[in-house]
């Protein structure tokens, strides 16, 4: 027995006025498969163009270490030279990925790459992402701090993801005060003896290829698994259900900061805390 996710579905293209009706009102996820086809990025991005433009920057690593006290919010794990990093993707599986990598910041010519999609939706231009990932690795269940509607797009190799509604948090261990699940859950292989509630949550899985855009509803749970060596770009647009604008601004302005303090006072007793409350919360809701 596996978890209960459902196929997201997928079209060759869509229009503002199908994407709206059929997805962002109703708040489902979707696959567009050759959305991008005319952009620049479609022919040109890979993981050797990524080498050759910014083989000489620093860029921020993250791996799957369970999160620490003595660690600051999206604090990094290790810097590497991009030219090193892909040369370490393409070589053998590794857990180290770049996580937000502020592409307008950091490489300014890849706007020429891509146009910022009308969906209906004013996507904050910005704020576009990029993260890579080695085979196998992946990032912990969670959703983003601002609860943002999210544009997904898929570049070299192929990912696996996994998504969940916020209706569904219930069901899947939430870490008090902050945007993830227990880290010790695999959501590949999961342990429904020791974590029962997961069996009632209700999902959504695909996988991503070159070219591929994946819609996130606002506030969704996504993890996100490397199947081959690879890299996304995500453009985001800001919450627009009440309940979630107000989520956002409560995790941008308290939450973050209240959890750094616990931490700075508590130390690793606050971690171990918090993950012990995950578990009693889920299963106080599972057996009422």
């Amino acid at each position: 027995m596996g978890l209960n996710l459902e196929q997201i579905p997928r079209v060759k293209t869509l229009t503002k006025e199908a994407f709206l009706k059929d997805y962002f009102k109703p708040q489902r996820p979707v696959v567009i498969e050759q959305f991008i086809k005319d952009w620049p990025a479609y022919s040109k991005w890979s993981l050797d163009y990524m080498k050759e433009i910014a083989g000489d920057k620093q860029v921020p690593l993250y791996d799957d270490r369970p999160v620490a006290h003595d660690e600051g919010f999206n604090e990094p794990h290790a810097t590497m030279k991009m030219a090193d990093y892909v040369d370490l993707l393409k070589s053998k599986p590794t857990k180290f990925r770049i996580f937000l990598w502020n592409a307008l910041k950091e490489l300014p010519q890849l706007q020429k790459d891509y146009n910022y999609p009308d969906f209906g939706l004013s996507l904050m231009k910005g704020l576009p992402m990029l993260f890579f990932g080695g085979k196998g690795s992946h990032t912990f269940m969670h959703y983003d701090i601002d609860l943002a509607n999210i544009f997904h797009f898929h570049f070299e190799g192929e990912k696996e993801c996994i998504l969940y509604s916020q209706s569904e948090t219930k069901f899947l261990y939430k870490v008090p005060h902050s945007l993830i699940v227990r880290e010790d859950i695999d959501f590949s292989k999961p342990d429904f003896n020791k974590w029962p509630a997961l069996k009632h949550a209700k999902g959504f899985t695909t996988q991503l290829k070159h070219g591929n855009v994946l819609y996130i509803p606002e506030g969704y749970w996504h993890h996100m698994k490397y199947i081959t060596p690879g890299f996304s770009m995500s453009l985001r647009a800001i919450a627009r259900k009440p309940r979630n604008i107000i989520k956002a601004v409560y995790n941008l302005l308290v939450m973050r900061y209240f959890d750094n303090i616990m931490r700075r006072v508590k130390g690793q007793k606050w971690i171990d805390w918090k993950n012990e409350r995950a578990i009693k919360n889920t299963d106080d809701i599972v057996k009422a």
